[in-house]
């Protein structure tokens, strides 16, 4: 095995610019899967944030809403009927909408208004790192993250600004919570928030269900779905996978970062390939003596692959060190590229089948060798 190593090191290593060729492809297709895969991964996240963060156990909402974004309307008589139903401990109101943020300078722009009760079951700001979540109760607070400061026009806790052409006061301000379609969450009292998005009183976004401790999540569920009717009733999971599912493949947002990973996959296995062709090509008579000197075809063929494992390995490093900076340098953007343990392991394997897989057409040629050829020099 020693000797099989060597001898495809030196033959990859022979033509130094081919070499180096080989490696900026590799790169280049890695990176490309690399930063499509972490913006999947990244977009998947972000698209749940909300539901990720909420402590209910089940969703009471619309029928046919698709994702959390989704503003529909129940009746908030419908909370009565839950809290009916053995098993439910609490069922609170979650309201939310789109408002218009005027700055102090007078420019508007639009705002994801997010509204729950304050104390026990809701949908909560977390990060917090000015002000507290006990000072939302002031009236007019609200909670910002200071991603958003600049955009709208804050730079810190206290300072006002006006929703719906009515004063508010930032009084806490969070750390990460990022909005994927860029439009920034502004957290409230759930009464603030229905004023801020033009809801009447006895209307809800959602119905947020947590149960009793002995209670049986797929009954009580069965059961909600009976006594209120018309309404979906979904566990956090379920609510989880039908928002990704929208946003992921329903607008084609997913399928787009899959073709983009398809492409750089083609464009390096074709590199990877030709090199390695051209270098078995140019070394066909070195093939052909030692099929000669009765080498095996498992032998060359063994030599062939290490060529390709060598070329996986070397440009997996780059392509990985690449990855990471782009990760860092987007952590703080609407939305990052993450790179997951399991993903860096998954684009390594996927290197290791690519380079692998374009070796075939070099075992191809040495398969076709003559061993004769090598006395006819």
């Amino acid at each position: 095995m020693s000797l099989q190593f060597r001898l495809a090191s030196r033959n990859l290593f022979h033509d130094r610019l081919r070499f180096i060729a080989t490696i900026i492809g590799i790169i280049f297709s890695i990176v490309l899967v690399t930063v499509q895969m972490g913006l999947y991964v990244g977009f998947r996240r972000m698209v749940t944030t909300m539901i990720d963060h909420s402590p209910a156990e089940l969703w009471i909402m619309p029928v046919g809403t698709k994702c959390f974004e989704d503003p529909s309307l129940l009746d908030e008589r419908q909370r009565f009927r839950a809290l009916a139903v053995p098993g439910v401990a609490e069922a609170t109101p979650l309201v939310i909408g789109y408002a218009q943020w005027r700055l102090p300078q007078g420019t508007t722009t639009p705002v994801f208004v997010v509204g729950s009760e304050l104390r026990g079951l809701g949908l909560h700001p977390w990060n917090v790192v000015e002000g507290r979540l006990d000072d939302l109760s002031v009236p007019g607070a609200v909670a910002i993250d200071r991603t958003y400061f600049e955009r709208l026009g804050i730079t810190g806790v206290e300072q006002a600004a006006e929703l719906r052409d009515r004063k508010v006061q930032v009084m806490a301000v969070t750390k990460g919570i990022r909005s994927f379609t860029t439009t920034p969450y502004v957290f409230t009292d759930v009464e603030r928030a229905r004023t801020y998005t033009g809801i009447a009183p006895n209307k809800a976004s959602y119905l947020l269900v947590k149960l009793t401790p002995d209670a049986d999540l797929g009954t009580v569920q069965q059961a909600l779905r009976g006594n209120l009717g018309n309404v979906d009733v979904l566990t956090a999971a379920e609510f989880r996978s039908r928002s990704r599912s929208f946003w992921l493949f329903g607008t084609g947002a997913g399928a787009a970062l899959f073709a983009g990973a398809l492409l750089g996959l083609i464009v390096g296995t074709v590199i990877v390939a030709q090199t390695l062709y051209s270098s078995t090509k140019d070394h066909i008579n070195e093939f052909a003596t030692l099929r000669a000197i009765g080498s095996t075809s498992r032998y060359i063929y063994t030599v062939i692959i290490w060529q390709a494992l060598l070329s996986a390995i070397v440009g997996f490093a780059g392509a990985a060190g690449i990855g990471k900076i782009v990760a860092a340098a987007t952590a703080e953007s609407a939305l990052p590229v993450i790179m997951t343990a399991a993903l860096t392991v998954a684009l390594f394997v996927l290197t290791v089948t690519m380079c692998i897989g374009s070796a075939i057409a070099a075992i191809l040629k040495v398969m076709r060798i003559d061993p004769t050829l090598v006395f006819s020099r």
